[in-house]
């Protein structure tokens, strides 16, 4: 006789948190039905039921109004999110680091397992590194939220709180000059690059004096070379888009994604075989270090990138969060 309102109880129940809570909800919902259907149609069937039901409303919706306005974050600790998050992930940087350059694994129980890694994964892995520690740091400051206890966290200051200032126009317009002369740079270099590969199927090349002719000789093998190549004008491009789009928006997501695509390319560099690689005679004692400068250089440039995107990942969120 009460399948409908059964059913009707189950998909509220889908909405609600804690156990005896939704046990306590679900018991006086059910009573203001049955009462309601008596009251209004003098008797409880199948089809009262139903007019009661639809009466109260989406499942969804009446559980909300039960629940009320409640957080999942605390307004008074929504500010340690990202503080909280900048320290673990730093932590959580040095063991990767540690990582690639030991060439061990490291488990922290329970909260952190660190692989071995190689330098391109390392990279890959940067951006999966901060957002596991903000989701730890989210969890611990949700179970502070829902205790219900007045607990007071700690608040280190290593850093200015990052927040966007309103730019004024003389800089907006000086911005904008900067930002077209770098464009105008990277679509130089990236059609000088197309026309280079285009042309020769490579774009590094060294001057060689044979017998005082000067003679333009390719760096890389045929083959690693025009790999490289195209990585290469893959970066350029992304540059000269990312630019472009920023004479228009000054939205965030821009530098995000630009960023994005860097760290992919620079971990595919990364993973170029460095054997066989040279076209020219370099002595055998120096191929070990130009190897570790290359990879020094391309690592350099990965982690100040993966700075950049996490800097923008947590303006954004933050900026989410004050919304």
């Amino acid at each position: 006789m009460y399948e409908k309102l059964d059913a009707y109880l189950e998909e509220i129940s889908h909405f609600l948190a804690s156990r005896q809570e939704r046990e306590e909800i679900l018991a006086e919902i059910r009573s203001h039905i049955l009462e309601k259907a008596e009251r209004e149609f003098g008797e409880v069937t199948a089809e009262t039921l139903e007019k009661v039901i639809a009466a109260y409303g989406p499942a969804r919706r009446v559980a909300e109004e039960y629940l009320g306005d409640r957080p999942i974050i605390a307004p008074a600790y929504r500010r340690f999110l990202f503080r909280y998050t900048g320290l673990l992930f730093a932590v959580h940087f040095l063991f990767i680091v540690a990582a690639v350059i030991f060439k061990k694994s490291y488990v922290v129980f329970p909260f952190l397992y660190m692989p071995r890694l190689g330098v391109a994964e390392a990279i890959l892995y940067l951006p999966t590194a901060f957002l596991t520690d903000l989701g730890i740091v989210a969890l611990v400051l949700y179970l502070i939220t829902q205790s219900g206890k007045d607990i007071k966290l700690p608040w280190p200051k290593f850093a200015i709180d990052l927040e966007e200032i309103k730019p004024t126009a003389d800089k907006i317009l000086l911005r904008r000059i900067g930002i077209l002369i770098g464009m105008t740079v990277m679509m130089f270099l990236t059609g000088f690059a197309v026309w280079l590969y285009i042309r020769f199927q490579n774009i590094f090349f060294v001057k060689i004096i044979n017998f005082r002719v000067v003679e333009a000789q390719p760096i890389f093998q045929p083959e690693p070379g025009r790999r490289i190549a195209l990585i290469i004008i893959a970066m350029f491009a992304a540059a000269t888009i990312s630019l472009f789009i920023k004479l228009f928006t000054r939205s965030r997501w821009v530098d995000v994604v630009s960023k994005c695509v860097s760290l992919i390319l620079i971990g595919l560099l990364l993973r170029q075989p460095f054997d066989n690689l040279f076209a020219i005679n370099i002595p055998d004692r120096l191929l070990p270090k130009i190897k570790f400068g290359l990879m020094f250089l391309l690592l350099f440039i990965a982690v100040m990138t993966a700075v950049d995107l996490i800097k923008n990942l947590v303006i954004l969120s933050r900026k989410k969060l004050a919304r």
